[in-house]
């Protein structure tokens, strides 16, 4: 190992939908954190690991931050900023667009950082070049000290120059993980992700939100090459039920089939998936719910 080797935690922080599960998973090489056009798809703080000749990069990626409304978003943003008190190194990764009020949720815990800030507008294949200077200039007189790196998530772009700025940013430090992990969260939880991702692909509106899923059997010891799976999807309403079953259970097939495909993948295993739709009422407001579904301590 590296005489100068360097590791550390790198919180992402932003608005929802800025593109910080995207930009996760192609800094780790894998899907691991679920994405959707859906505001709020990211419900839980996710690892990723980054492994470079000369530095190991932990990513977190968080819920994104803004007025909560009920007691699972109180419970999200929450987690969101628990993230900032570990991070080594934060990058708050923004739309291509100047600072708006919106913004006013976030800026007071980025002015308290004792970690370094790094900004990243997010999405340039969608903007022009001309106007990018403008909304440089605008982030950078937020942070005077801080580097303000253009990039695109999806399509790679600036991703050299942003893991540069983090990696001589980060504490030298022995690798935490081996260099084999990816993550710190179990497979069973990924794939009650992808089971949730699906859903907020397939349903409109409110659903989505609405929308919790436990994994409730997670069974490799019957047969060796297949996961038994029992995952269950609650709804808060009966309406909701019907929607996600669809006429004739036509919608969660489907989404059966996508979310079992997608965990064959992961797991590199046949995977025999048995999905149930329950209603708990109103879990969203119910602590007891939210602890139990993993959304508090």
């Amino acid at each position: 190992m590296a005489e100068n080797f360097r590791c550390g935690y790198i919180a992402l922080i932003g608005r929802p939908n800025a593109g910080k599960s995207t930009l996760l998973n192609r800094l780790v090489g894998e899907k691991l954190a679920i994405t959707s056009p859906k505001p709020q798809t990211t419900r839980h703080r996710l690892l990723g690991v980054l492994n470079l000749a000369n530095a190991q990069l932990l990513f977190l990626d968080t819920p994104g931050i803004l007025t909560p409304h009920g007691p699972l978003n109180e419970s999200l943003v929450q987690a969101a900023i628990a993230a900032l008190t570990e991070a080594d190194v934060v990058v708050w990764l923004v739309e291509p667009r100047a600072p708006t009020p919106r913004d006013q949720v976030l800026l007071p815990y980025l002015s308290a950082l004792e970690a370094p800030l790094i900004i990243g507008i997010n999405k340039i294949d969608t903007l022009a070049k001309p106007p990018l200077l403008p909304l440089i200039a605008a982030y950078h007189d937020l942070f005077p000290d801080s580097p303000v790196v253009p990039l695109s998530a999806l399509a790679g772009d600036g991703l050299p120059a942003l893991v540069g700025e983090i990696v001589q940013r980060l504490p030298l430090s022995p690798p935490f993980f081996p260099e084999e992990q990816l993550t710190d969260q179990t497979e069973r939880f990924l794939v009650a992700e992808i089971i949730r991702e699906r859903l907020f692909h397939h349903t409109g509106e409110e659903i989505p939100y609405a929308i919790a899923v436990a994994v409730e059997e997670f069974d490799e010891s019957r047969r060796p090459d297949m996961v038994r799976v029992r995952a269950v999807i609650y709804v808060e309403k009966d309406s909701q039920k019907g929607i996600v079953i669809g006429k004739g259970g036509k919608l969660l097939k489907q989404v059966g089939l996508e979310a079992r495909e997608e965990a064959e993948r992961l797991l590199q295993s046949r995977v025999f998936l048995d999905l149930w739709v329950k209603v708990w009422k109103n879990w969203r407001k119910d602590p007891r719910a939210l602890r139990e579904l993993g959304y508090q301590a």
